[in-house]
């Protein structure tokens, strides 16, 4: 006999919340990151 699948909704599924946070760090180091690159090159 085959298993029934069982379908859950994406938030009962996740272990824990997922706060938009991680969006800001993430655009925010990127941006950091680039600039330090940047302002390498313009000083070697």
């Amino acid at each position: 006999m085959a298993e029934q699948e069982q379908h859950v909704a994406a938030e009962e599924a996740r272990a824990g919340s997922t706060p938009h946070v991680v969006r800001y760090v993430l655009g925010i180091s990127l941006t950091l990151a680039i600039i330090v690159m940047i302002v390498i090159l313009w000083s070697s």
